[in-house]
């Protein structure tokens, strides 16, 4: 998979891709769970306003995965909109993608990333996990059980600083 910045004319590639992602958990547009207002503002909410949204491309072009850094204040960052078609996951895209953010976090300068998911989203939860977030809260919402997390990139950074 290749990662490359989102373009407009992505736009009803990845929502075509949230919708099926969504729908893969049980969740529906529309339950309180997710908002979905920022789709077609991408550009202004995620790339004008110190964030990023990343697409995966397979050979031939079709998007597979998706994922976003929303600017919540001058140190946060929200790691939102994370998704990888179902026939391609456990493939590494997921990891992929949540390493290039973190790494773009980095560079805009971010010290922390927070972000949620649902319990009916193990993989989700298993692979944040396995990149250092940590749960700070749960609530009930819609239905579902949404885990928030974060991970602090100052101290996670740390530890591939050179010894001296």
């Amino acid at each position: 998979m290749r990662l490359r910045r989102y373009r407009w004319s992505d736009l009803e590639s990845v929502w075509a891709l949230h919708q099926i992602c969504l729908a893969q958990v049980g969740l529906a547009q529309g339950d309180g769970v997710y908002y979905e207002d920022d789709f077609p503002r991408i550009n202004e909410i995620y790339l004008a306003d110190r964030g990023e949204f990343l697409v995966g491309e397979v050979p031939g072009g079709r998007v597979v995965a998706m994922g976003g850094l929303r600017r919540i204040d001058d140190q946060t960052a929200e790691l939102c909109r994370m998704r990888v078609h179902p026939e391609f996951q456990r493939r590494g895209f997921g990891a992929q993608m949540v390493v290039a953010l973190e790494a773009r976090a980095v560079e805009l300068g971010y010290v922390r990333l927070r972000g949620d998911t649902t319990l009916n989203q193990p993989a989700a939860i298993e692979l944040y996990r396995k990149y250092g977030w940590r749960e700070i809260s749960r609530e009930e919402r819609g239905g579902c059980v949404v885990l928030y997390g974060e991970k602090d990139l100052v101290e996670a950074m740390s530890h591939l600083a050179p010894f001296k």
